[in-house]
């Protein structure tokens, strides 16, 4: 029996399938591997991947891109106004939640980003069914770390809308993890891996100890103000200095020249991963004028030196955070379409000089094939027996702090739940104080990495001397549910997590 994995990212999809004991990645109706998640919509159809990607320069206020980035979130949602000043479909408010407004029709649209989705999930269940040859539903889908429970639920239900049945959603770093084969021997003792994605919008690291088969994440970061769209652009706006310069014509505020821009510099981009030099064409480019321009590896290096570097600085604090060092890494997993870039290699290699670097598998398809092969073990394809039932461990995937004063009067932040603690957990922490207080006020935080701590909730109640118990429950927002229990005297604080998005 056959099952597939997806892998849907920002800007790409990817769908692998698991049959006779393997896992391959499987090209779409236009032969490539990965498709572009872009939608474009026209007067009577839809149009999902390359060629909407391609159509954009024609149609831009009528295709979307990037939809994981807003999907199951509401509309006041800082990453929804992100993604609204940067796409050109208009995001507009319905109910509290963002819907696109398509006029490609003779009356307006409004379509959610779940069904944006759903096309494109689609699309990766028709890819499959046609390297198959037979309908296939059974599916695993990989989610990022940081995802939610709205986003997962979201992503869930555009996927069963499209037709599959989800039989588990999986963190992308496992997913990376379970291609290589990391953590399945479980007499192997423990080890520590780190997992680079370095996607079309984002930069994801993630520190991971593999021990008996389970994997337990350690720290995680991402940051999505650098990804492969970086590199692309830094290229383009290079593309567009060299046409004013022979020229005399400057495009760099003309919208449509530079889409035609960015897909060129795309195009040279991917050539640029296994060649010395890519040469660059665009018909059209301005007044009729087509443009044609070499681009060298030593050039494109050159130009976006200071995204590489931005592109690993985070590993080092990363571990810091974990307490590890780069010696105690014992392996490196390459995800991402633009972990192929060969500097970026070059300067990995040469920050863990004696580490495995695993970069076979193509690091834009390892994730879709980690998720297939969980698939097939789900499914109990060839070559897997389930002697057991699985077990899946949620992790918190936050700092959850309290604050308190010091005798200065200072704050300080106390990790109660470190992110990646297994949940549910339980934390015992005391808090001190004179014997006058006649209340106590907590105050509970959340941190991701090395963001700010975000307040989720305060709670401020007297001291009741003939109760020798006053029990709270609040329930907090994006957060495990904790329980709290103060004691009469010196306070102890009994927090238990459950349910950690």
């Amino acid at each position: 029996m056959a099952a597939i994995g997806v892998h849907f990212g920002y800007t790409c999809a990817c769908v692998a399938i698991y049959k006779d004991g393997r896992a391959d990645v499987v090209a779409n109706d236009a032969g490539d591997r990965v498709t572009p998640a872009v939608v474009g919509y026209r007067d009577t159809e839809q149009i999902v991947g390359i060629a909407a990607k391609q159509g954009r320069v024609r149609n831009a206020a009528n295709t979307v891109v990037r939809v994981k980035q807003i999907l199951g979130r509401r509309f006041n949602d800082p990453e929804t106004q992100t993604h609204k000043g940067e796409t050109k479909c208009q995001v507009v408010n319905r109910g509290e939640k963002p819907y696109y407004e398509i006029t490609a029709g003779e009356h307006p649209q409004y379509v959610a980003p779940e069904d944006v989705a759903k096309l494109i999930f689609h699309k990766m269940k028709e890819t499959a069914q046609s390297a198959l040859g037979s309908d296939v539903s059974d599916v695993v889908i990989t989610v990022p770390f940081e995802f939610e429970l709205n986003q997962k639920r979201a992503l869930r239900e555009a996927a069963e809308a499209a037709g599959f049945h989800v039989l588990r959603l999986i963190h992308e770093p496992a997913a990376a993890l379970l291609a290589y084969n990391i953590g399945q021997d479980v007499s192997s003792g423990k080890s520590h891996v780190l997992v680079y994605k370095l996607g079309g919008t984002s930069l994801s690291v993630t520190v991971l100890q593999v021990n008996g088969g389970m994997f337990r994440v350690l720290n995680t970061h991402t940051d999505h103000s650098i990804g492969g769209e970086s590199f692309t652009q830094a290229l383009a706006q290079h593309l567009a200095s060299e046409f004013k310069r022979t020229f005399k014509h400057d495009v760099s505020s003309n919208a449509r020249a530079m889409l035609k821009l960015m897909n060129g510099a795309d195009m040279a981009k991917h050539s640029l991963s296994s060649l010395g030099s890519a040469n660059c064409f665009v018909d059209s480019l301005h007044d009729g004028i087509d443009f044609e321009c070499n681009v060298s590896r030593a050039r494109f290096e050159l130009l976006c030196s200071s995204l590489l570097n931005k592109s690993i600085q985070p590993i080092q604090l990363l571990l810091e955070k974990a307490g590890l060092s780069a010696r105690n890494i014992n392996k490196v997993v390459l995800c991402g379409g633009s972990a192929r870039i060969p500097r970026l290699q070059q300067m990995m290699r040469e920050m863990f000089p004696d580490v495995d670097l695993l970069s076979s598998a193509p690091p834009d398809e390892v994730i879709a094939v980690g998720a297939a092969l969980e698939a097939g073990l789900l499914v109990g394809s060839d070559g897997f027996v389930l002697e057991e039932e699985s077990v899946t461990v949620d992790v918190s995937a936050a700092d959850i702090l309290i604050k308190e004063m010091d005798e200065s009067g200072a704050e300080i932040f106390t990790p109660l739940l470190p992110s990646g603690t297994p949940l549910p957990a339980r934390r015992h922490h005391v808090l001190s104080g004179s014997g006058k207080q006649s209340s106590l006020g907590l105050e509970i935080y959340q941190r991701f990495v090395v963001e700010q701590p975000e307040k989720l909730s305060k709670r401020h109640r007297k001291c009741l001397s003939k109760k020798r118990f006053l029990d709270m429950t609040k329930t907090l927002p994006k957060s495990p549910k904790i329980h709290i229990k103060m004691k009469e005297n010196g306070s102890t604080l009994l927090l238990s997590s459950k349910g950690c998005v």
